[in-house]
């Protein structure tokens, strides 16, 4: 993805030296309770939630109690994070780390592959929620930005932006399995409900490469509108919304046959980016990105229904299990919109780390 701030320097400190774990890149600790603001609460079957907020350039992990809206910790994770999933239990989050430089729209191409790269950076931080800090770095392919992660927690499957492709990961291995073409500049990645699909936006190509995902066989590609950046499911996997950020839409997938049903034309001003479907499969949440609002999209009839102002440009998206509240990550604001679901209205606005791209809800991990 293109970036809306100017090339910044990343400084990355840590103490200690690289070593290798099953072909992991063994990361020291960078982070911990010197950069915490408060107990991260995890009580036993509380059914409570954890957000998790990457911050692409202060290079930290933020984390928001859902209960309270505050910050309860912060974690440094390395160089441009980015995606970020937590783990089925709880108990682990994942983080997309690019080694590649930040360019800005207004930087011509020629000028942005002048900048250099460090590929030793690109990884998948594997974060201990309870110790707070990295424990390793798993390799993501080149450049990882989007990922998703099966609902056993044995698989990442991942876009590589620069390299336009993407990686299926065996987190317990360490390895790369698979490596699959899917189009120039790929971002968005979405398991599909049964865990037999992944979808791939191409943002260059102006389609979602739809992969087998147990061998990463290419089995379609769907044409869709200019600038596809993220892609939801249906929670009964018959429907996929994917946003196009120049195109101005949201196409709606028919999953059995691999073709658009319709197009939805949101507002002028809205540069679709993140989108989300609500536990219970009745709203559509997309983020207007320099729109500066989150739209609801009725799925019976495809049509806005609501709208909400949230911070500057947000980009990731997330909901509680429940559905009663939705994050969003407002780079240029730096922080996160808390919006009530049921009111469409923010009900606080938390401060995180310097550019938040990225936010994952998921649940606290029981005290052992």
């Amino acid at each position: 993805m293109r970036n809306d701030t100017s090339t910044a320097k990343l400084i990355l400190t840590a103490a200690g030296i690289a070593g290798s774990l099953s072909g992991c890149k063994e990361q020291p600790a960078l982070g911990g309770r010197a950069d915490t603001t408060a107990e991260i609460s995890s009580p036993t079957g509380s059914g409570e939630d954890l957000a998790y907020v990457t911050n692409e350039d202060s290079q930290n992990l933020t984390v928001i109690d859902t209960r309270t809206d505050s910050v309860v910790a912060t974690i440094s994770v390395g160089t441009r994070p980015r995606g970020v999933k937590v783990s089925p239990d709880g108990k682990t989050v994942y983080v997309a780390l690019s080694g590649s430089p930040k360019c800005p729209p207004s930087m011509p191409d020629e000028e942005c592959e002048k900048l250099k790269a460090d590929k030793t950076k690109d990884g998948i931080a594997v974060v201990d929620v309870a110790a707070r800090r990295v424990t390793r770095v798993l390799p993501g392919g080149s450049d990882p930005e989007q990922f998703d992660i099966s609902g056993d927690g044995k698989r990442l499957y991942i876009s590589n932006e620069d390299a336009g492709t993407a990686s299926i990961v065996n987190v317990e291995k360490g390895t790369i399995e698979t490596t699959v073409k899917v189009g120039a500049e790929p971002e968005g990645v979405r398991l599909s409900p049964d865990g037999k699909l992944v979808y791939v936006t191409a943002e260059s190509d102006t389609s979602i490469r739809v992969l087998d995902a147990q061998t990463g066989a290419a089995k379609a590609r769907i044409k869709v509108d200019r600038r596809p950046r993220d892609v939801a499911f249906s929670p009964d996997g018959k429907r996929a919304y994917a946003t196009a950020e120049v195109g101005g839409t949201v196409s709606v997938i028919d999953v059995s046959n691999n073709r658009v049903l319709a197009t939805i034309k949101l507002p002028q001003d809205a540069k679709p980016m993140g989108v989300r479907f609500s536990p219970d499969g009745n709203k559509v949440y997309v983020a207007t990105g320099r729109g500066g609002t989150v739209l609801v999209i009725d799925p019976a009839t495809n049509r806005v229904t609501g709208s909400v102002k949230v911070g500057q440009r947000p980009w990731g998206l997330a909901l509680t299990r429940d559905g009663k509240k939705l994050y969003t990550a407002n780079g240029p604001s730096n922080d996160v919109s808390v919006v009530d679901t049921d009111k469409l209205a923010v009900i606080a606005t938390v401060p995180v780390g310097k550019i938040p791209w990225g936010v994952a809800i998921g649940p606290a991990p029981a005290r052992e």
